[in-house]
């Protein structure tokens, strides 16, 4: 992988450099062929070099009869660059002349020809410029003499052995800087592919559950770097959790499972003896063997209940059958129900209210499933002899303050208290329960867009508050 990522980063910095000396070649060799390169200005009312201008002047010139003329417009060009013409027959006579200065010859030979058209200067002014017209059988040349001190024209000789030479000074140039671009190129992506190997492979750590990935934020990756690491961080985190729920999960599946096959051993030992043909039971007592049976049936039942609703919750599957009602009442009347329950008769609970009608929209039966979780957390948990006190206000939000002044809960405890599966230490053995009830209530408090909070302290009590 990582001779992958270097090879395609060494291929793009070659290809470029490449590119770059290439056009740096096809450059050089344009100005070098291309004489219109060489900072010749553009002929002004007129788009084209001087040397396009002259070669093109050709189809202003007519020859009839060995007679030769210019066109109009050809003259109006001449004025207009302020240029001038003489046209010369195949023995450098002049047989043409129009805007000729005084003093310019009227008769050249070949070498003087060729001298005009190597230097093509008249003077520090006037440069030349050499066409060619041909007309039948004869070749007619002409001058075109334009007076602009601006106007240079340089004449470049070469040889094919410097051409060669330059052709394999240029080589070496694209191979050295093929060279180069391949060291810099290596050592370069080396640079920037290293960090990224090793991203690769702390991500395919990652993947294969090692979360002990941790990495020094610093160079151009510096970010990258950091969010792996609370990337890992927050995995280790998610895998404490489903390891601490994990082993929660199996333990209170074991509690379930002796605590069921409890009851279900004496339902079964009960039915039992009421069908042995051997044993004659009075009415009474089979009343009371049933009675048993009901009251270990019905545990069963409220264990698979309380599993049934907190995977409902959990999994948002259970909607909610919201009515107004008034709360105050609603809570009067869940006191009274627990006190007239002979198992908490001689239970002290007190309710507390600041006014007689507060109306609330609420579930009513997952309401009442919710509080009663809560109250019977604080009976169970404490003796007999303590306080339990039912509070509810109206401020600027409905609050319900249930507290005790019991044994407490530890710090250690209350951090799991509504986690699920948790019972906690000190739950009698009549009392056992699911290890769901405070962790139903929560949920049911939270799909009422509440909020439930808990506070405690060993040795003086806990107080459990709901804010709507």
């Amino acid at each position: 992988m990582t001779w992958k990522l270097t090879g395609r980063y060494i291929l793009s910095v070659v290809l470029v450099v490449i590119l770059v000396v290439f056009i740096n070649m096809f450059t050089m060799f344009a100005l070098l062929l291309a004489q219109s390169a060489f900072n010749l200005p553009i002929f002004k009312g007129n788009e084209a070099t001087p040397e396009q201008f002259t070669r093109q002047f050709q189809e202003n010139i007519n020859i009839a009869n060995n007679h030769v003329t210019i066109t109009e417009k050809g003259k109006k060009a001449l004025v207009e660059e302020n240029a001038w013409i003489q046209i010369l027959d195949e023995n450098g006579k002049v047989i043409y002349g129009y805007r000729v200065p005084t003093g310019i010859k009227e008769k050249y030979t070949p070498s003087e020809i060729i001298q005009n058209y190597k230097y093509q200067e008249i003077n520090g002014d006037t440069t030349v410029f050499v066409g060619n017209k041909k007309e039948e059988s004869y070749n007619y040349s002409y001058f075109i003499g334009i007076e602009n001190p601006s106007v240079n024209r340089l004449f470049i000789s070469f040889d094919n052995q410097d051409i060669f030479q330059a052709v394999k000074v240029g080589a070496i140039v694209l191979i050295i800087d093929i060279f180069i671009a391949l060291l810099i190129g290596y050592l370069f992506s080396k640079r920037l592919t290293k960090p990224i190997q090793i991203l690769i492979n702390g991500i395919k750590r990652l993947a294969n559950k090692d979360y002990t990935v941790h990495y020094e934020p610093k160079g151009v990756y510096k970010d990258v770097f950091h969010n792996v690491n609370l990337l890992s961080n927050q995995l280790t985190a998610n895998e404490k959790e489903r390891k601490k729920l994990e082993m929660m999960r199996e333990e209170w599946i074991g509690n379930i499972s002796h605590d069921i096959k409890t009851p279900l051993a004496s339902i079964q030992g009960y039915a039992e003896l009421i069908k042995d043909p051997d044993y004659n039971f009075s009415l009474s007592e089979i009343r009371e063997y049933a009675e048993i049976i009901e009251q270990k049936s019905l545990y069963i039942k409220e264990v698979m209940d309380d599993l049934n609703l907190t995977t409902r919750l959990k999994n948002k599957a259970l909607s909610l059958n919201k009515e107004t009602v008034n709360i105050v009442s609603l809570l009067r009347n869940m006191v009274i129900d627990i006190l007239n329950d002979p198992h908490y008769s001689n239970r002290h609970i007190e309710f507390h209210v600041n006014q007689e009608n507060i109306p609330v929209a609420i579930d009513e039966i997952l309401f009442r499933r919710a509080i009663n979780n809560l109250i019977y957390n604080a009976i169970v948990h404490n003796d007999e002899n303590v306080i339990i006190d039912v509070m509810i206000e109206k401020c600027e939000r409905t609050h319900i303050t249930i507290k005790d002044n019991g044994k407490g809960i530890k710090n250690e405890e209350l951090d799991k208290i509504f986690d699920r599966y948790y019972r906690g230490t000190s739950t009698g053995e009549a009392h056992k329960g699911s290890g769901l009830g405070m962790a139903i209530a929560k949920d049911i408090i939270q799909e009422h867009n509440g909020e439930l909070t808990i506070n405690s302290e060993l040795g003086f009590g806990t107080t459990v508050e709901i804010k709507f």
